[in-house]
């Protein structure tokens, strides 16, 4: 089995795809500017103890976290500085879970003082390399890959080409969805919603087959369903929906599911089917999952420097495919690679977008870095939501 990491980048984010074979077995994203925390060493100071949750809270660098007695929070009163490592990222109004169970070399590098931050975990990147110890690594970015080079050594290569092959293109660009279509023509419907994550099984045109009965045409089906909620990283409750069998016969597909759940490294825990005939897993919520990284204001601010960069070059790579804002006329194609200052293009975004972008060291600079061009935003408390429009300035 051949296993290659294909890294491909963009202001202020890394979207990495781990093949197999052909095939999507693992992906992340990975946002440099934005870290979620997870692995970072903290010195912290106790803020409040409560003993109703079984736990402390902890102030960090930035933050406030929990720890709970479990975890070493046992026993401590305020005001007490301590070493922790964040075990669990932060969610919604929650802060990010702690432990204060550190190895002797942690403990070390702590110090005394203020809450601050000691070291970063490891990124998404060097995560997914340290799983796939024998992945080959490839990037087309080459500032990155300079980035890169001391911690991966040989098994990264710069391609000028890095464009993910199909059908492993196709599988990622699926992850956006929340239908999937399966081979078969079966498909999954994953719906996200604040207390769990539901997933419907239709059999589609699978069920036509009379060769096959509903039991089988579920269990063909669980391998898939087990790699998505892999890939989205879906976790904490997650309800699964078979297709067209009654909740008594349901329960000879457990041993199935369970087997088809045993290669995540999360170990997600199938715990039985409810009176309905749901099945019930969880699966442990460390790091965000994949539809949470793609909501909220700076994923609005992503997407818009990823238009900006598209925008760059025009569909020929040739200059910009503006239009002028008076009549909506083509203007001619710039024979250059880059713009002038003079039909730059001009971010005008919601506040909470400009306000996301501007909270991100790394993503407007990486944009100037790519473009040579700074970006002008422009705040509009007139846009709702998280919603951004490119405009261009032909002064």
């Amino acid at each position: 089995m051949t296993e290659t990491i294909h890294v491909d980048s963009s202001p202020g984010e890394v979207r990495i795809a781990v093949e197999r074979d052909g095939a999507l077995i693992d992906y992340a994203l990975w946002r440099p500017g934005a870290p979620d925390g997870v692995g970072d060493l903290h010195r912290g100071r106790v803020v409040g103890v409560v003993p109703a949750m079984a736990g402390v809270f902890v102030a960090l660098d930035g933050a406030e976290g929990f720890l709970p007695d479990s975890e070493g929070g046992k026993g401590l009163t305020v005001g007490t500085v301590l070493g922790v490592r964040v075990i669990r990222a932060a969610q919604g109004h929650k802060g990010p879970r702690l432990t204060a169970r550190l190895s002797e070399a942690e403990h070390r590098v702590i110090g005394t003082g203020s809450a601050a931050l000691v070291r970063r975990g490891p990124d998404p990147l060097h995560r997914l390399a340290e799983r796939y110890k024998r992945a080959e690594v490839l990037t087309a970015d080459t500032a990155l890959a300079a980035a890169l080079r001391p911690a991966l050594g040989a098994r990264l290569r710069l391609s000028l080409d890095a464009t993910l092959p199909d059908p492993v293109g196709a599988a990622v660009d699926a992850l956006a969805e929340p239908v999937v279509a399966l081979a078969n023509g079966a498909r999954l419907s994953i719906w996200p919603t604040p207390a769990l994550v539901a997933i419907d099984i239709d059999a589609g045109a699978a069920a036509g087959d009379r060769k096959s009965g509903h039991e089988a045409i579920n269990r063909a089906i669980l391998p898939a369903l087990a790699a998505q909620i892999r890939l989205r990283n879906l976790s904490g409750a997650i309800v699964v929906d078979l297709a067209g069998l009654s909740a008594r016969r349901r329960a000879a597909l457990g041993p199935d599911l369970e087997h088809a759940l045993a290669s995540d490294p999360l170990r997600p825990r199938f715990l039985g089917f409810t009176a309905l005939g749901l099945a019930e897993i969880v699966r442990p919520r460390i790091h965000p999952p994949l539809h949470e990284l793609a909501e909220g204001p700076l994923a609005a601010g992503l997407a818009a420097l990823r238009a900006v960069l598209r925008e760059q070059a025009g569909p020929h790579g040739h200059g910009p495919a503006a239009r002028s804002p008076m009549r909506g006329l083509p203007m001619p194609r710039l024979p250059v690679a880059r713009w002038p200052v003079a039909c730059w293009p001009v971010l005008r975004a919601a506040p909470s977008v400009v306000a996301a972008l501007q909270a991100d060291p790394a993503a407007l600079p990486d944009l100037v870095r790519r473009t040579g061009h700074n970006l002008i935003v422009r705040s509009d408390p007139s846009l709702p939501g998280c919603t951004w429009v490119l405009e261009y300035d032909h002064a």
